[in-house]
């Protein structure tokens, strides 16, 4: 499209590129802007005024500032996977073909069906959800929840997965300046002239800060001279690094900072192999905020009408973006500054209809502007706005004699003073003090190290900003030992204070609106005030004040005014908030990184990994490891057929699994066994060398722990194995124990859990197959290595490994140890050499069969809340010594008759499925809490008995082998019988583990 359908557009000026027109489209219609304009700009450039709906009444709204504090702009940006909700359309840069939509608004932005909320707005105040719905009960799930549920809400989040990519680093740094605007720029500069490493972060695409709106003169040039200028020194640095895009949101613990750049969201789709947002952690030894201050509102009837804008953002429009919001515009101000807006429009050849000030002095030199350019200039308050959809009509002025008048306008200006941005410097649980020369709330310490400087300290005037500036830079380079010249303070003509009348709420007919986005008016903070919610937090709570997306930053100064006027406080008795990061809102993307999807958190791959999915292994997250589950042949239609086979080839043939995800912790020193005796509940002090013992722990309470294997391998030394979830508590256990419980005791601990790749043998022919691998010198024979043997071997090759004759599967079984990094080699030798007998891989799956087979416990009986007793394993406790929980594990709960044991269950119709979770009744009992005699822990299909079979806690269990209960499933909607029996289901004499 050509410039011709922007008619809110000068003809000249504006810092855009005129020469690169950009297309793009707001709520399915076409549009024109240019690069270096914002989606606000660009719509006020094409005359558009209605760019969005309000929360709660879906009252019209317009674009009420320019910058990130933005309560009324927000849009859909981009469709599809892309689409992102509560975009504030004031940050949001234009480029080439941009797809914007309003939002909150059906079935259109022009036409919004929900606008009759407006006409319940007696029944919609403060708190009416705690008052409403409430009769009759019924309808509450049926009718009122869905109804605020499908109302509730802005945007539309996208409902596919994000395609883009977003980024987390780190910075460090000596001095981090927040802000890069005059007082920014001049932090830096000082800093950076010092010698010290300094990071300038600022929110906009460009550095300067309000001198791209208002101009002025800085060590004699205009301001954007002096920024080119600046900018070209501080490139020049070294150390110093420019960040813009960055917006500092959060400070945290030493001296860190988190910050959002928003790397590539000025293109529809990021360059290949970049992110979308980085989300910074930066160190800083010293801080700068240099954020500059937010214009605030004034509350007065009408003030949400399309066409009513902050003075400030009024000409960042026009001085910035050369575009008009409105072509006659009056301005109600209560200071000084709101004045440059005139002279702004004036020279943009707008047409002023008035000016009302609330002060009753004005300065001789602005009646004579007034005169010279025949607006009129009134000494009252505006007290309504007529208007609608299409924007601001008619103006009503209350006269300060009592007399009215009316002002026919476009747009009205507003301007009710500034308020330094304390976000920053209030987090940690800072407060802000009250300045009454300003009417604003102003740092009041800060973190530390953090200094606030120019406009964010309260310093209005320019040269204030730039002599704050540039001493808080030199302060900070100096306290930190640099010692360079930071050269002289920038100085400019600009040093008069503005004045001001503190002007909060004009009482009208009309709704006065404190927090624009979540339509809190003046009437809602009345309400609260009768209603005993006054604190600051509780108004907060009840009224929904400073809640939404902006967090109260053109809103909260002005409801805490209106509370203080009506509890008879002043606005610093009455206090603030509390402030908490974000200072603005952070994409989840952003904090989430790179840990999402497959990468949400990180994988460990065992030594066998990529072998086995060369051999199309299906895989199971087991913590952070990705173990094999199955290993699916060609034909099997599904797991069960899989895992049948693989548990027959191993009970018939040879089979081998990788179990290296165990834990692996090496126990040495003189002490080695006494330690260990004091941490399992059986002995191992008397272990033999070349033997290994099943072991078991306690946590002090006396619920089990942990299990495992530990092997002697030398006089002083011990190698035990835990289970792969507990690889890592178990370790930081132990360590305790050994620095703190027993000190005395001279032993170390060594996690070796990554060092070694260990796979289990397991079948009548593991010897068979062993044999090709091991050195022939070795004897594997029952007497040459016996049940539960350990020790090192020596394979074919002359690798050294460990070998251990132990069994989870309870056939005859040898686990075999090798370093890490030859465990792929060893896993494809074991295949070569296992043709002949056919070795079949197996998984966790056909593993976790075995066992309950076996009647093993595992994770499921290990669950936090089992005894040694329970599990069937109480006579292992040592009687001749003391172990952590020996005492604890003898209170009275813990040893009483009716605790749930383990036990068998099968189903007494073997064609029925058994279902994990199943809770255990007594026959002919009706299921209830009390009735409930236990659960399913763990589940399978034997392909061996050739039924589904399971292990189950059950009360009395042992008492009641052979009963017949029932097994009640809620979740399934399932009850049927089954047998309690006995938890070994094969082979329960174990001779073919002895074999």
């Amino acid at each position: 499209m050509s410039a011709a359908g922007q008619t809110h557009r000068l003809a000249s000026g504006g810092l855009i590129d005129r020469s690169k027109p950009l297309d793009f489209s707001f709520d399915g219609k076409s549009f024109a802007g240019y690069q270096g304009d914002t989606l606000a700009s660009a719509l006020i450039a094409n005359g558009v005024r209605l760019v969005g709906r309000s929360f709660k009444y879906h009252r019209p709204r317009g674009i009420l500032t320019a910058g990130s504090e933005e309560p009324n702009a927000l849009v859909e940006l981009r469709t599809g996977a892309r689409r992102e909700p509560n975009t504030r359309a004031t940050t949001i840069e234009l480029y080439g073909g941009l797809l914007a939509a309003s939002q909150n608004r059906w079935p259109s932005l022009d036409f919004d069906i929900l606008s009759v909320n407006q006409l319940a707005s007696p029944i919609f105040v403060a708190g009416f959800y705690y008052k409403t719905f409430m009769w009759p009960a019924k309808l509450w799930e049926a009718l009122y929840e869905p109804l605020i549920r499908r109302a509730a809400g802005l945007g539309r989040a996208a409902t596919e997965s994000d395609p883009d990519h977003y980024e987390k680093a780190w910075a460090h740094c000596d001095v981090l300046v927040a802000g890069g605007g005059p007082t920014g720029l001049a932090a830096a500069l000082a800093a950076g002239r010092a010698g010290a490493r300094v990071i300038l972060c600022e929110e906009d695409t460009s550095l300067g800060g309000r001198l791209l709106s208002d101009g002025g003169t800085i060590d004699g040039k205009p301001a954007a001279d002096w920024i080119a200028k600046a900018l070209e020194e501080l490139e020049a640095m070294p150390d110093v690094r420019i960040m813009t895009r960055t917006t500092v949101t959060g400070v945290h613990d030493h001296g860190q900072h988190s910050a959002l750049e928003r790397v590539n969201d000025h293109l529809p789709v990021p360059p290949e192999h970049q992110p979308r947002q980085r989300l910074w952690r930066i160190v800083a030894r010293r801080t700068v905020v240099a954020a500059g201050a937010l214009e605030r509102p004034v509350v007065f009837g009408g003030n949400d009408v399309p066409g009513v804008m902050l003075a400030s953002a009024v000409r960042t429009y026009l001085n910035r973006y050369a575009a008009t919001p409105a072509k006659r515009l009056a301005l109600f101000t209560n200071n000084d500054d709101g004045w440059k807006t005139i002279d702004v429009a004036l020279a943009a050849g707008l047409t002023v209809a008035g000016v009302v000030d609330a002060r009753v002095e004005v300065s001789a030199e602005r009646r004579a502007l007034a005169a010279k350019h025949g607006f009129a200039l009134l000494n009252g308050v505006v007290d309504g706005v007529d208007g609608g959809k299409g924007g601001v009509s008619k103006v009503s002025v209350a006269l300060a004699g009592g007399a009215r008048a009316t002002l026919e306008a476009e747009g009205l200006a507003v301007s009710g003073g500034w308020n330094p941005s304390v976000g920053l410097t209030s987090q940690h649980r800072g407060r802000p003090k009250w300045r009454d020369d300003i009417a604003a709330f102003a740092p009041d310490g800060a973190p530390p190290g953090m200094v606030a400087a120019g406009a964010a300290n309260g310093a209005f005037p320019l040269a204030d900003c730039l002599r704050e500036g540039h001493g808080a830079g030199a302060a900070a380079a100096a306290d930190l030992g640099f010692a360079k010249a930071a050269g002289q303070a920038p100085s400019s003509d600009d040093g008069v204070a503005y004045a001001l009348k503190p002007l909060w709420h004009v009482k009208g007919k009309k709704k006065a609106f404190v927090d624009f986005q979540n339509d809190v008016t003046a009437s809602d903070i009345e309400l609260a005030a009768r209603e005993g919610f006054q604190s600051v937090e509780h108004l907060k709570r009840y009224t929904t004040l400073g809640m939404a997306t902006d967090q109260g930053k053109s809103s909260n100064v002005q409801g805490l005014a209106i509370m203080a006027e009506l509890t008879g406080r002043s606005i610093p008795e009455t206090g603030t908030t509390i402030y908490r990061p974000p200072y603005v809102p952070v994409a989840i993307g952003a904090l989430a990184g790179h840990h999402r999807d497959e990468n949400f958190h990180s994988v460990r791959l065992t030594p066998s990994h990529h072998w086995a999915a060369g051999r199309g292994a299906i895989f199971v997250d087991t913590g952070l490891w990705k173990r094999a589950q199955w290993y699916p042949l060609p034909g099997e239609k599904d797991w069960l057929e899989s895992v049948t086979r693989e548990v027959k080839a191993v009970r018939s043939g040879v089979g081998f699994c990788d179990v290296s995800t165990l834990g692996k912790i090496d126990v040495h020193g003189p002490d080695a066994g006494a330690f260990l005796d004091r941490v399992y509940i059986n002995t191992f002090s008397s272990l033999a060398i070349g033997k290994a013992r099943y072991g078991l722990m306690l946590r002090e309470d006396g619920i089990v722990y942990d299990d495992g294997t530990t092997s002697r391998l030398a006089e002083d030394h011990y190698f035990l194995t835990t289970t792969t979830a507990k690889a890592g508590p178990v370790m930081q256990h132990l360590e305790f124990c050994r620095q703190v419980l027993f000190p005395e005791l001279d032993v170390q601990l060594t996690s070796v859990s990554d060092q070694w790749a260990q796979f289990s043998i397991a079948g009548p022919k593991t010897r068979d197959l062993l044999r090709e691998i091991v050195d022939p010198g070795e004897d594997l024979s029952n007497e040459g290595f016996p049940f539960m043997g350990a020790r090192e071997v020596t394979l074919r090759g002359g690798l050294r490994a460990r070998l251990f004759r132990i069994s989870f599967s309870g056939e005859m079984a040898f686990e075999i140890s090798v370093p890490a990094r030859f465990g792929d080699a060893l896993v494809r030798n074991l295949m070569i050499a296992g043709e002949q007998f056919g070795v079949t891989p197996y998984g966790t799956e056909a593993l976790g069969v075995m066992r309950v087979e076996k009647g093993h416990v595992a994770g499921p009986e290990l669950n936090g809340m089992t005894t040694a007793a329970d599990l069937g394993l109480g006579k292992m406790m040592s009687t001749k010594k003391d172990f952590i929980g020996r005492v604890m594990a003898g209170r009275e709960a813990l040893v009483a008759p009716d605790r749930q044991v383990v036990v068998g269950i099968k189903p007494v119709d073997k064609a029925r499925r058994l279902r994990s979770g199943a809770h255990v009744i007594r026959k002919g009992e009706a299921p209830a809490p009390e009735t409930d005699g236990g659960y399913v822990t763990s589940v399978c299909f034997s392909p061996m008995l050739g039924q589904w079979i399971g292990l189950g806690l059950v009360s009395h269990g042992r008492e009641r082998i052979g009963e017949i209960a029932m097994a009640h499933d809620p979740l399934r909607g399932e009850d049927y019988d089954i047998e309690l029996c006995h938890p070994v289901f094969y082979d329960p004499e174990g001779g073919r583990q002895r074999d």
